[in-house]
């Protein structure tokens, strides 16, 4: 799909910037010229997915001639991508959205071997940043905030709080009965995902239905506080006529997330992506174009043969699961900032973070830290290592099917605590918590 980062950064510069515009590519610019050193992570995940299906640019870039990946510490460079830079920094978004950038962007997606596209430079042109109106709930005397359709993550952790509000969690981390009753909810709460939400410019979506008080309350009758129930069914909110199809799309896992307060309290929360490990594997002006259209559902009707609102259409944009969120304490002031990459389990991460935050009581490093675990709907995701196997058994216990997964989250955690701020960085990936 069409880059939307350097659109979003433009409307977010002119509405808050202080800085001149220019000046704020200068960091990045000189980590172009000047290279980076190929981490550990990027080495293995190179050599995991190998040089087929990448663009000979990509795969000059990313690989040595005889197809082997960069080796760990080796620098990789991009003067392309510097130029890039400092186009965009001299001309703005048009200098990306119209001209060289544009056309280098379009003749990658027409040429690429795979699955050429059919991307026009009237396309690119077009592409505009939307401001939309978070999703926020009141939960635990705090404001819950996050991104609203087309993303489903805001949504779906609003709807997963508010469902296991009532309930008490436990007071110490991992309390099995509170990890019980939030992953029955989690199941609720993607079951209405999976039907309900798209991009909300084209098709409809019951925002304020999915959060209506008497239906979320007939949805968490379903919850048994001490027994797993079956694959959740989506309900019915108030305002749906005829409801849309199921759709089982699941996003790959190429985003990142950055979490930021600075010294006057304005406060960050930006999720990324280019949706798969190295996007489309695609190379133009400098860098890797998205995959993101796979995050559409590739069926246009499910096996009932109703229309899924997920659909691909033209204009519209995918639905995501990126969940980018700040917490309002009871004065209105930012408690927290966090996020995570992780594809249809971003969800889960931050939900995981945001309980272990407000229930559990956990600092932000320990919460980034804990061990992942949730439901999208299926069987209940434990991670492998930490405490995933004491607490594979304990849910075993109480009927779920228990999977041991892989769960690599990248969570990222600011919080203010008695007027400091404290950082949690997640060590599954390379993220880290800095502070001035």
């Amino acid at each position: 799909g069409v880059p939307g980062l350097v659109a979003v950064m433009a409307l977010t510069h002119k509405q808050h910037g202080r800085l001149p515009w220019a000046r704020l590519f200068a960091p990045a610019i000189r980590l172009a010229e000047e290279g980076f050193q190929v981490s550990p992570r990027l080495h293995v995940l190179l050599r995991w997915i190998g040089p087929t299906g990448f663009s000979p640019r990509a795969r000059r870039y990313f690989f040595d001639a005889d197809g082997s990946a960069r080796t760990i510490g080796s620098r990789l460079k991009n003067p392309e991508f510097a130029r890039t830079l400092r186009e965009i920094a001299t001309g703005g978004e048009a200098a990306f959205y119209r001209g060289r950038i544009a056309r280098e962007i379009v003749a990658a997606v027409r040429a690429a071997a795979r699955h050429p596209g059919d991307m026009t430079e009237a396309d690119v042109a077009g592409y505009r940043a939307r401001e939309r109106p978070p999703v926020c709930i009141a939960y635990r005397q705090r404001r819950v905030c996050g991104m609203g359709p087309p993303s489903s993550g805001g949504l779906t952790v609003a709807m997963a709080l508010k469902l296991v509000e009532p309930f008490e969690l436990g007071r110490r981390p991992l309390d099995v009965r509170g990890v019980h009753v939030l992953t029955e909810a989690q199941k609720l709460a993607y079951a209405d995902r999976d039907r309900y939400m798209a991009d909300a410019d084209v098709v409809p979506v019951p925002v304020s239905g999915l959060l209506d008080p008497a239906y979320l309350d007939s949805r968490r009758r379903l919850i048994r506080p001490l027994r797993a129930g079956p694959k959740a069914s989506p309900g019915r909110p108030p305002g749906v006529g005829i409801p849309p199809g199921r759709d089982g799309t699941r996003e790959r896992k190429g985003t990142s997330h950055i979490s930021i307060v600075d010294a006057d309290g304005n406060a960050v929360s930006m999720t990324t992506t280019i949706e798969g490990a190295f996007g489309s594997r695609q190379w133009a002006a400098g860098f890797l174009l998205n995959n993101e259209l796979t995050d559409f559902s590739l069926r246009p009707r499910d096996a009932d043969g109703r229309p899924i609102a997920n659909r691909v259409q033209g204009g519209k944009r995918p639905r995501s699961s990126m969940a980018p969120t700040i917490v309002f304490d009871a004065k209105g002031e930012v408690e927290a900032v966090l996020g995570s990459p992780g594809g249809s389990r971003i969800i889960l991460y931050v939900l995981k973070s945001l309980v272990a935050l407000i229930d559990w009581g956990m600092d932000a490093q320990a919460a980034a830290a804990l061990v992942n675990f949730g439901s999208r709907n299926g069987p209940f995701e434990v991670e492998h290592g930490r405490d995933g196997p004491w607490l594979a058994l304990k849910m075993r216990a109480l009927g779920h099917e228990v999977t041991p997964s892989f769960l690599v989250s990248g969570t990222h955690i600011v919080v203010r605590r008695g007027g400091r701020l404290e950082g949690g960085a997640d060590p599954r990936r390379e993220g880290v918590a800095r502070g001035e």
